[in-house]
């Protein structure tokens, strides 16, 4: 259940961003936000799952969770719960669960029945340093304890509120989201005919459902209206769906390094990605379309969604 933003190289765990266009960059600086909310996750990270017994099951949950990352999943919900008018201290359980959830679906997808890869972010997979046994129990175990988390730790939020975002939650990481895209992902494996559709299908359950849980996740917590909640999940499919097109061009121009892992690995499983549908030069297009038609919802809430726009644009413009 391949979440292909994070396949990055991280150098001890610092954070480093690509330079958004200069006119976002002169109203609202978002490298300066992602580093300080990435802090914020991370200590809430190492926070959240001391060892214990058995030892060697935490350590190796551990090694995937605080190996580094953008961290994207938990400040989008950050951003969104703060733009409808929550705080950090309601969504940062959540925010912690999100990447809990996509850590879990990266150990399991680099197994060797999935898409079997040594490196992860630079470092050697779960499985290469535990064994395939202990990081598929890994993965089970930061599932598990994800909605746990949720519910335990989430402070001065109503608990119907409470239950919405672990019933999405839940939704969001089995058959109808990550789960049923990468079932049909494997399925398209070595298959000429895979249309537009079927593609755009699988990336929007496997890749962007998550996404969009971590967006609308932050909006529920803070009490955001129906309205609010729609225009937030509309954001979210389109940056998930231009992100996955700007991975597949990446899988294809970007080295080994950049990415933290092989690249052309989509060729090699003979995956069909959007530029081998499109090229290159119309994929580019059509993620920029779904930006601007992503920004286009954040209208009414004015200079309150800076962060999400300038996200939105970081986007297209990343090379890793």
């Amino acid at each position: 259940m391949v979440q292909t933003d994070e396949k990055l190289v991280e150098q001890e765990q610092t954070p480093v961003f690509d330079e958004v266009e200069a006119d976002s960059r002169s109203t609202f600086d978002l490298n300066s936000y992602l580093k300080q909310q990435k802090i914020l996750v991370e200590q809430a990270l190492d926070s959240s799952l001391p060892i214990n017994q058995p030892a060697k099951i935490y350590e190796a949950m551990r090694y995937s969770l605080l190996a580094g990352g953008k961290r994207l999943r938990p400040i989008l919900c950050l951003a969104t719960c703060e733009l409808t008018g929550g705080s950090n201290e309601m969504a940062i359980p959540t925010a912690c669960a999100l990447e809990m959830i996509h850590t879990m679906s990266l150990i399991h997808d680099d197994l060797p029945a999935m898409d079997n890869d040594d490196y992860r972010r630079g470092k050697l997979t779960n499985h290469k340093v535990y064994g395939e046994d202990i990081a598929i129990l890994a993965g089970d175990g930061l599932l598990a304890y994800a909605f746990e988390y949720v519910a335990t730790q989430t402070k001065n939020v109503p608990a119907e509120r409470i239950v919405k975002v672990i019933a999405r939650l839940g939704r969001t990481v089995g058959a109808e989201g990550l789960v049923g895209g990468q079932v049909l992902d494997l399925e398209s494996e070595g298959k000429s005919d895979i249309s537009a559709e079927t593609l755009t299908f699988i990336h929007t359950h496997k890749t962007g459902a998550l996404l969009e849980a971590s967006v609308v996740s932050g909006a529920i917590l803070s009490g955001a209206s129906e309205e609010d909640l729609a225009r937030l999940s509309k954001y979210a499919q389109n940056i998930g769906l231009a992100f996955q097109i700007i991975d597949d061009i990446l899988d294809i121009t970007a080295t080994d390094e950049q990415l933290g892992k092989t690249a052309g690995k989509d060729l090699q499983a003979q995956k069909a990605t959007y530029p081998s549908l499109w090229g290159i030069e119309k994929s580019q297009h059509q993620a920029e379309k779904l930006i601007n038609e992503a920004i286009a919802q954040l209208k009414p809430y004015g200079n309150k969604a800076k962060p999400l726009e300038a996200i939105a644009r970081f986007i297209v413009t990343r090379n890793n």
